[in-house]
């Protein structure tokens, strides 16, 4: 990794612009900050976690403010969710997406402010939190993340984890969305949720609760821990300081892209 992280290079830049809601002409007020400038703004907050009033107007992002309001704008348009979709679909043409399996899990973190989704946190002293539900493929790439208060249940986001998984193009045929198997601990413990993902023709491989866990379950859903590491490697992952979760959200699907990115970029070196 560079030491400026956040620096947007020429062939990711070529598959964001063109999702990036045009600017009116005629807009009041002066000339608004370059779009690429502005995204380079928010992926320093995004890898050091600085504050958006901090962010420094040398690097010519611009304001925290401008840069700030360039996110919601974005999101609110799914340019985020657009460019993971993209990179998924890149990813699968090549081969490096794994069908067989995907795996869930949950991650806590604080959340500072509070706001949208956040609860008590069962496992931080009941210090409002927020949890991160993550869904994915059996490499390890990030398919759909979905942001819950900290005391919601990891079994009641099961199935939105499945259904949320896009539309995967890349290759003949029907794009994929679906995984052969669910491999999840004993917190997705759930005939309800078993039933549900074989109605979905889908293998439920859950450990169940009271028995032990099943044999090379843990060999093969490392990948999803592997996951949450990389997420909260984004230092403003690691602690939610977003009162809005839109903004959160956006922060969570950028990182999943980057991911895909670092994939793509080392698959075809």
């Amino acid at each position: 990794m560079t030491t400026r992280p956040w620096i947007v290079d020429d062939d990711l830049w070529a598959l964001i612009e063109p999702l990036l809601p045009p600017w009116p002409e005629r807009s009041p007020g002066p000339k608004p900050v370059a779009d690429r400038l502005c995204l380079q703004g928010i992926l320093c907050v995004l890898h050091q976690d600085v504050a958006w009033q901090l962010l420094p107007l040398g690097l010519g992002f611009g304001s925290g403010q401008t840069c700030w309001r360039r996110l919601g704008r974005w999101q609110q348009a799914g340019v985020f969710e657009q460019l993971h979709r993209i990179l998924l679909a890149k990813l699968n043409a090549a081969g490096e997406l794994d069908w067989s399996r995907a795996c869930v899990d949950g991650s806590h973190v604080r959340a500072k402010k509070g706001g949208t989704a956040t609860g008590p946190s069962p496992v931080d002293r009941r210090k409002t939190g927020s949890k991160h539900h993550l869904i994915c493929d059996g490499k390890g790439t990030p398919l759909h993340v979905i942001t819950t208060a900290a005391n919601v249940n990891d079994a009641t986001q099961s199935l939105a984890l499945v259904d949320g998984i896009p539309p995967v193009a890349g290759r003949p045929g029907h794009p994929c969305k679906r995984p052969e198997a669910v491999l999840g601990d004993k917190a997705y413990d759930s005939k309800a949720v078993r039933r549900a993902l074989r109605h979905r023709r889908i293998l439920p491989v859950i450990s169940r609760k009271g028995a032990p866990n099943i044999k090379g379950l843990g060999k093969l859903r490392y990948v999803v821990e592997q996951t949450f590491a990389l997420l909260h490697q984004f230092k403003r992952l690691a602690v939610r300081w977003e009162r809005r979760l839109e903004l959160h959200d956006a922060f969570i699907s950028l990182a999943c892209s980057l991911i895909c990115w670092r994939r793509l970029k080392k698959a075809a070196s």
